[in-house]
Parts: structure tokens; C-alpha cells; sequence
């Protein structure tokens, strides 16, 4: 299968994975989605600038004009949050008509992860992953992120599933697909704006360079699927768990009463969450995800050094 033909990787990004040197691919609907303009593409320019400072390299990755690219220019970043919600999010069943159709789409963590294991990028920087969503026994609404981790040969350094879902079933549904389940630094799951949710993941480890062995000998043993990094929020920008939760419950409440479903649950709820908070949720996002792009530069160069 010849990719080369709907793939641009940018030469920067190339001229890494080339010469075996730490690169970390960023999704794009946090910059489309998942905060106004022109905090997104701040925040997006500061992400790649933390990657850059902890010596690897960024690859925003997209779908611009029916091409999947990984890496983009500040010029398509800044496309990208001005567009905003005008463009299409974009997971596995969007993939081939955008292309098909010369779209633009901006990627979630299931298109990034396969964009960039396309490009021969093997660690991945977000906020926070989709999962079973509360009531999912009855609606069926599981995120398309938790099949590919199981699929993808993907690193996924995040600050835990987002606090909207039911982090329990999300934990016993990467438990049947075989995705290990990785605390950096804690034995629980952290809950995207706070550290703590009561579930336990499956293990601790304490460095970068832990992270790297596990991934490294999973690729040598040949396993197919990724591996999910939980990297809690800095203490200091962690949300009271009383308030957030709330603020959560009442947005569930809302999103049931207005009807909102499928993949317009998750931006309705985070909204509605900012709202509730006063913004405050906003802020913690922006720093978590600073957080993570720190930890999944020094994870890929950390991997780089094992060959």
C-alpha cells in the first residue's frame, strides 16, 4: 500500500524519524474544538515550543485540502484556530471521505495515532482520551480512541480519560482489548482536571525512561496495540474534585435534556463545563497539556536511545 500518495510528513518531522532522533505528534481538535481563538493557537505554538525545549521534535498532524499531514506550519496552525469548529472532527469513519473529498479535518487521538504511525512517529502528546461514556450500557457510545490503542503501535502520554466519561468501564474496556494502562508517578488514574478518581491503573512508573523500556520491549515482543501514559495535572492546577464534578453532572443533565449525542457529546459538555467553572477549566486544560508535551519529549528521547 503506497501512502506516500494522500501522506505529507513535514521535512523537519522526515529528516527525525529518519535519523532515529525523538519526535511527538500533536492532534489538532484541541486547536479546532477545543478553545477559542486565539488561546488555541497560543496554546498550540507553546506545546510545540515545550517539545522543542525538552530536545524533540513536533508534529501537529491534520487533514488540510484532503492531505493527512504530520506536521504542520504555524501558518496551518493559525488556519486551524481561526476555522475553528467549521472544521470537521475527524475520526476513522471521517478519514477516508475527507480525503476522498480534499476536506480539511481536524484529527482526534484515534486519526493522530494513526497518522502519525503512518509517518513512523511512535509518541503522542494530548490532553485527555475519549472513553465509555456514563450510560453507555444503553447508548453504546464508546469512543473510537480506546479501539485504537488497542490496534495502534502509539505511546499516548495523556492527563487520563476526561472526567465526562465513566472511568471505570473505560478501564475494564482497555483491560479486555489488552491496552496496559501506565500511572506516571501514581497507582491511580488521574481524572483530566483533577489528579485523583479512585480507580487504579494497572501500573506505577517513575520516569521518562521506564516509559520508554515498557513501549521499546512491547514493540521487540512484537504486541500490536499502544500503550496509555496517565500523567496527572500539576497539583497546583488540579480543580476541586466536589466542583468539577458537579459542574460535570449538571452538563450530562443539559447534553441529555438538549439531545446532544455522538461526537458532538464531547465539545458540548466541555463548553458547558468552562461555563460552569467560570473558565477555570480552560486554564487547567491548557496546563495539562503543557504537562504531557513535556513528558512525551523526554519519553521519546529517552526512546530514541534504546535504538
Amino acid at each position: 500500500m503506497n501512502l506516500n500518495q494522500y501522506l505529507d510528513v513535514a521535512p523537519e518531522v522526515a529528516a527525525a524519524v529518519a535519523a532515529n532522533k525523538p519526535v511527538v505528534a500533536l492532534e489538532s481538535t484541541i486547536i479546532s474544538h477545543g478553545m477559542p481563538y486565539p488561546q488555541n493557537v497560543e496554546t498550540a505554538l507553546k506545546v510545540e515550543q515545550i517539545i522543542r525545549d525538552n530536545g524533540a521534535v513536533p508534529a501537529t498532524i491534520a487533514i488540510l485540502g484532503g492531505r493527512l499531514k504530520a506536521g504542520l506550519t504555524p501558518d496551518e496552525i493559525e488556519y486551524l484556530g481561526k476555522q475553528g469548529q467549521k472544521v470537521t472532527k475527524a475520526s476513522r469513519r471521517d478519514l477516508a471521505v475527507l480525503v476522498a473529498r480534499k476536506a480539511d479535518g481536524a484529527t482526534t487521538v484515534t486519526t493522530t495515532m494513526m497518522i502519525a504511525h503512518m509517518a513512523g512517529i511512535q509518541i503522542f502528546a494530548t490532553g485527555g482520551i475519549g472513553g465509555v461514556h456514563r450510560g453507555a450500557e444503553t447508548t453504546m457510545d464508546i469512543s473510537a480512541d480506546l479501539e485504537e490503542l488497542a490496534s495502534t503501535p502509539v505511546m499516548v502520554v495523556c492527563a487520563g480519560a476526561k472526567s465526562i466519561l465513566d472511568l471505570g468501564l473505560t478501564l475494564e474496556y482497555l483491560e479486555t482489548h489488552g491496552v496496559p494502562v501506565l500511572g506516571y508517578g501514581t497507582k491511580e488514574l488521574p481524572a483530566f482536571y483533577t489528579r485523583k478518581s479512585g480507580f487504579e491503573v494497572d501500573y506505577r512508573m517513575d520516569t521518562p525512561e521506564e516509559l520508554a523500556q515498557a513501549f521499546h520491549v512491547s514493540r521487540e515482543l512484537g504486541l500490536k496495540g499502544g500503550m496509555l501514559v496517565t500523567n496527572p495535572i500539576p497539583e497546583e492546577f488540579s480543580m476541586d474534585h466536589d466542583v468539577i464534578n458537579k459542574a460535570i453532572d449538571e452538563a450530562i443533565a443539559e447534553a441529555n435534556a438538549q439531545g446532544i449525542h455522538g461526537k458532538a457529546t464531547t465539545p458540548f459538555l466541555l463548553a458547558k463545563v468552562k461555563e460552569l467553572t467560570g473558565g477555570d477549566s480552560l486554564d487547567s486544560n491548557i496546563h495539562l497539556v503543557f504537562n504531557n508535551a513535556r513528558l512525551a519529549a523526554q519519553t521519546a528521547a529517552a526512546l530514541c536511545k534504546l535504538g
